[in-house]
């Protein structure tokens, strides 16, 4: 199986066209990770995942190792695919710590537990925010002469403390019984992520792809009142700079988010991404919110596109599509990530499902 032509070349304007609910030719489609196995088949060499070479920085703090795609590489992997974008990634807080020989080292072992520890943490600083934009610098360069833009991915402010500083279990007991301590954390991972978004949009970045996972299948790990205090004030300020700047906003987090999709639309988000199918009916939320809101997203990784043949993956895009796609306001996307598990000719049939099925 191989990739079929398509119409209309990677644009970023047709991705934030669709974004705000503006007309286009075809429906964009983005993944935030595709696995470096699928990169390499498409590419003929290896290049790393879409996020990293050396690592896989979607995997945690601990697999941030070594640095993004090469520009390069990523402009023409998208252009074989017609995807309009490429994401610099800056998911993760960058706390650190010493090692006993003095070496600074990622916090990844949830090791943060009192105020005495905190004391220890290195805070992120200015070099951290250098390192994310000497890529969205590289990155602008690579995509001179075509139509491709740029984006930063991250400012996962409640997820770096709970999966790596923290640990899920104390992490969520603290937001009850020591709420100011973690009200303290968050504020520095909420100023770091901000001048960071506000350097991204000087930079030049055509839209922020904001992420971080606050739910599960069920509802959110804390309860709604809870959480609006302590995360959407900050959420508001993080994404600030881009909302003023006129650049559209889209948010991850996998779960079911119904209980926040109002707030979200508050602060000045405009699309949510990926519309986890264990916990979303897309039909649902294209009734619900389609109007306000573009959906991306949503072919389950699991099946289709694990566990399924190549029509399987076809139907189910097309299935999609035919709610999905009418008005518009939808880009097309797994659940999660395209990962190695997937067969490669489910990933090719599709990217030829939405070129097939996403024409206007």
């Amino acid at each position: 199986m191989e990739l079929e032509p398509y119409v209309g070349e990677p644009d970023v304007a047709r991705l934030i066209a669709q974004i705000k609910g503006e007309p286009v030719d075809r429906v964009p489609h983005l993944e935030a990770l595709v696995d470096d196995q699928r990169v390499e088949k498409i590419l003929g060499r290896y290049a790393g995942n879409t996020l990293a070479i050396g690592g896989d920085p979607a995997k945690g703090v601990e697999e941030a190792t070594g640095r993004p795609m090469h520009g390069n590489d990523y402009v023409e992997f998208n252009q074989a695919i017609g995807q309009d974008a490429l994401i610099v990634e800056c998911f993760w807080t960058p706390f650190k710590k010493r090692t006993p020989g003095g070496t600074l080292v990622p916090i990844t072992d949830r090791s943060v537990k009192t105020r005495e520890d905190w004391e220890k943490v290195v805070l992120p600083g200015d070099e951290d925010i250098e390192d994310r934009l000497r890529y969205v610098r590289e990155y602008k360069e690579a995509v001179k002469g075509t139509r491709q833009g740029i984006t930063l991915g991250g400012a996962c402010i409640f997820q770096t403390l709970y999966e790596f500083t923290i640990g899920m279990t104390d992490f969520m007991m603290m937001c009850y019984e020591q709420r100011d301590f973690v009200e303290e954390m968050l504020e520095v991972s909420t100023d770091y992520s901000e001048k960071l978004v506000a350097a991204g949009v000087a930079e030049g970045i055509d839209f922020f792809f904001f992420a971080d996972d606050y739910a599960w299948k069920n509802g959110l790990f804390i309860p709604p009142k809870l959480f609006k205090e302590i995360w959407f004030p900050r959420a508001e300020r993080i994404i600030a700079p881009a909302v003023n700047a006129g650049i559209p906003v889209i948010f991850h987090s996998d779960g079911k988010i119904d209980d926040t999709i109002e707030w979200l639309i508050d602060i000045g988000i405009e699309g949510i991404t990926p519309m986890d199918p264990y916990a979303i009916d897309y039909r649902d939320y294209k009734k619900r919110f389609g109007d306000r809101l573009c959906l991306f997203g949503n072919i389950d990784v699991e099946f289709p596109l694990v566990h399924g043949t190549p029509e399987d993956v076809d139907r189910d895009v097309k299935e999609h599509a035919e709610v999905l796609k009418p008005g518009g306001r939808w880009v097309a996307g797994s659940s999660h990530s395209i990962t190695n598990f997937i067969p490669h000719e489910n990933f090719i049939a599709l990217i030829n499902a939405y070129h097939r099925y996403g024409l206007y």
